[in-house]
C-alpha cells in the first residue's frame, strides 16, 4: 500500500492571511482518512498548523498516520512555514505517542477547574479590591509587554508578538476597566499592593465557555511567598461571584512554578499545545 495526501478542496485564505487546506488520507487511490492543515494568523506566516487529523478505524495501528502527518509537514514547508504546532486532548493517547514519536514537544497547556459552590477564604492580613484608573494606565504597558514575550518563547517573532499582543489587549479591554465582564483586582497586604488578577469570561475551546484568568501576577519584591496562590483563590472569587461555575487559564510549560501551583489548586489539563520546527 502506498499512503499519500489528495487535496480534498481549494486552499481557503482568511482576511487576516491565514489558510488552511483538507486532504484525504489515500492508500493506493482510497480514501482511509482525513487531515487538515493551517497557517497561524497574526504571526510572520512562517508557522504551519496541523489542524485535525483522522485515520478510518479499520486501518489503524499501520502507520498511515505517521505518513500523514509527515506528507502534512512536507506541505507546510512548501507554504514557506519553518515550524508547526498542533493540539492534542488529554485524553488522545494515540495522538501524544504520535506527536512525540515525530519529535513535538508540549510548549503550553489550557488548564480549567471546576469551582467550590462557596468562595475560598484569603489569609488573615490580605484582602482584594478593584484596580483604581490609576493603577490599570501602570499595568496596561507592562502587561501587553508580558504578553508579547511569553508569544516570543512559543516562536512568534518579537515585531509580530507586539502586535499581536496590542491587538489582542484591545480584543479583551475594549472600554478598559469599563469593560463589560472584566475584573481586574489587586491583592494589599498592609496598605500596600503585592499583585493583581484579571478574569473574564472567555470561550476556551468551542463549547467551553469560563471564567479565565488573562493575566496573574505578584509583584517581583513578593514572589515566593504564597501570594500567587492567594490571587488565584482570589480569581476564584470573581468568577464565582461572576456565576461561573469553570475557570480556566493557560500556562507555558516552561513555568514550572506555575504549573505545580495549578496543578496543587486542582486546575486539570483541557489541552496540550504542541509545536516542533520544520
Amino acid at each position: 500500500m502506498t499512503t499519500t495526501l489528495r487535496p480534498s478542496g481549494p486552499i481557503q485564505a482568511g482576511a487576516d492571511g491565514a489558510q488552511k487546506r483538507a486532504y484525504d488520507v489515500c492508500d493506493n487511490g482510497r480514501p482511509v482518512g482525513a487531515v487538515e492543515i493551517g497557517t497561524e494568523p497574526a504571526a510572520d506566516g512562517s508557522t504551519g498548523l496541523l489542524r485535525s487529523l483522522r485515520i478510518d478505524e479499520s486501518v489503524r495501528r499501520r502507520g498511515r498516520g505517521t505518513i500523514a502527518v509527515l506528507a502534512a509537514e512536507e506541505v507546510l514547508r512548501g507554504w514557506g512555514c519553518a515550524r508547526v504546532h498542533a493540539e492534542v486532548a488529554p485524553d488522545d493517547t494515540a495522538a501524544q505517542r504520535l506527536t512525540a514519536a515525530l519529535g513535538y514537544t508540549e510548549r503550553s497547556r489550557n488548564m480549567v477547574k471546576r469551582l467550590p459552590s462557596d468562595p475560598p477564604a484569603l489569609a488573615d492580613g490580605l484582602t482584594a479590591r478593584p484596580m483604581t484608573p490609576g493603577e490599570f494606565a501602570e499595568w496596561e504597558d507592562g502587561a501587553i509587554a508580558s504578553y508579547a514575550a511569553s508569544l516570543v518563547t512559543r516562536g512568534t517573532p518579537e515585531g509580530a508578538a507586539l502586535q499581536e499582543a496590542r491587538t489582542s489587549h484591545a480584543r479583551h479591554l475594549p472600554d478598559g476597566l469599563a469593560t463589560e465582564g472584566a475584573h481586574l483586582h489587586v491583592l494589599v497586604r498592609g496598605g500596600g499592593t503585592v499583585g493583581h488578577v484579571w478574569v473574564a469570561p472567555f470561550e476556551m475551546h468551542p463549547g467551553l465557555r469560563v471564567g479565565y484568568v488573562f493575566d496573574v501576577e505578584v509583584r517581583e519584591e513578593f514572589r515566593g511567598l504564597g501570594y500567587g496562590r492567594a490571587l488565584m483563590l482570589q480569581a476564584e472569587r470573581i468568577a464565582l461571584a461572576a456565576g461561573h461555575e469553570q475557570l480556566g487559564l493557560h500556562v507555558v510549560t516552561a513555568n514550572a512554578p506555575a504549573v505545580r501551583l495549578y496543578e496543587s489548586l486542582g486546575y486539570e489539563p483541557t489541552r496540550y499545545n504542541l509545536a516542533k520546527a520544520l
